[in-house]
C-alpha cells in the first residue's frame, strides 16, 4: 500500500524493490520444485512471476521519472531493480531451455537451483533490513554473494563432468544441451551477485 504525501516518495522505491525481491524468491522456489517434479503448474507460476516482475519494474521506472527526491541514489535504485529482474528472467529461461532442449534435470542442476534460492532468500532479507538495520542488510548481501560463488563452483564441476563423458555424437549433443541450461541458472546467480553488490554500495553511501 502506498503511503500519502512525502513519506510515500521516500518509501515507494524500497517497497517496490522489496516486492521485486519477493517475486524473485517465489520464482526460485518454484524452480526448485519444478526440477524435482516436472509439475507444469510450477512452470506456470514461474512465468507469472516473471510477468509480475516486469510490471513491478515498469512501475518503479515510472516512479523514478515522477519523483525528485529518492531514499538513495537513483542509479542504484535503477540498477538494483534491473538485477532483481534479471534473476527472474533467467529463472524463467532456465525452464524454457529445459523444455525446448528436452533436457532432464540432474543433481547438479538441482543443487545450483537450491543455492540460487538461498541467494534469493538472502536478498529478500537484505531488502527488509535496508532502512533500519543497514549493517544487518549488508551481512545478508554478503551471504547472497557467497551463494553465487557456490553456484559457480557447482557449475564448473558439472561442466567438467560433462566433458569426461564418452566421445560420441549423442553424448556431445546431450552435453551441449545440458550445458546451456546450466549456463542460464549460472547467469541467474551472477545477477543475484550484482544485486548484492548494489545493496552493498547503497549501504556504504548510507553509513
Amino acid at each position: 500500500m502506498k503511503l500519502p504525501g512525502r513519506q510515500q516518495h521516500e518509501n515507494v522505491f524500497i517497497q517496490l524493490l522489496h516486492e521485486q525481491a519477493l517475486t524473485m524468491q517465489e520464482a526460485t522456489r518454484a524452480l526448485q520444485r519444478f526440477l524435482k517434479t516436472g509439475d507444469e503448474e510450477e512452470a506456470a507460476l514461474i512465468e507469472r512471476c516473471e510477468k509480475e516482475g516486469d510490471e513491478l519494474r515498469r512501475i518503479l521506472i515510472d516512479e523514478l521519472h515522477k519523483t525528485f527526491v529518492t531514499p538513495f541514489d537513483r542509479e542504484d535504485i535503477y540498477q538494483l531493480s534491473l538485477y532483481l529482474d534479471d534473476v527472474l528472467d533467467y529463472t524463467y529461461t532456465t525452464v524454457e531451455e529445459l523444455r525446448v532442449l528436452q533436457v532432464q534435470p540432474d543433481a547438479h542442476l538441482a543443487h545450483m537451483a537450491m543455492r540460487l534460492n538461498e541467494a534469493a532468500d538472502e536478498l529478500v532479507l537484505a531488502m527488509e533490513r535496508l532502512s533500519r538495520n543497514p549493517m544487518v542488510a549488508l551481512d545478508h548481501a554478503r551471504r547472497a554473494k557467497g551463494r553465487e560463488n557456490q553456484v559457480e563452483r557447482i557449475y564448473r564441476q558439472a561442466v567438467a563432468e560433462l566433458f569426461r563423458g564418452p566421445e560420441d555424437v549423442h553424448h556431445v549433443m546431450a552435453m551441449l544441451r545440458l550445458r546451456e541450461v546450466y549456463r542460464h541458472i549460472s547467469n541467474a546467480a551472477d545477477r543475484a551477485d550484482h544485486a548484492a553488490n548494489v545493496i552493498g554500495s547503497i549501504i556504504v553511501k548510507m553509513t
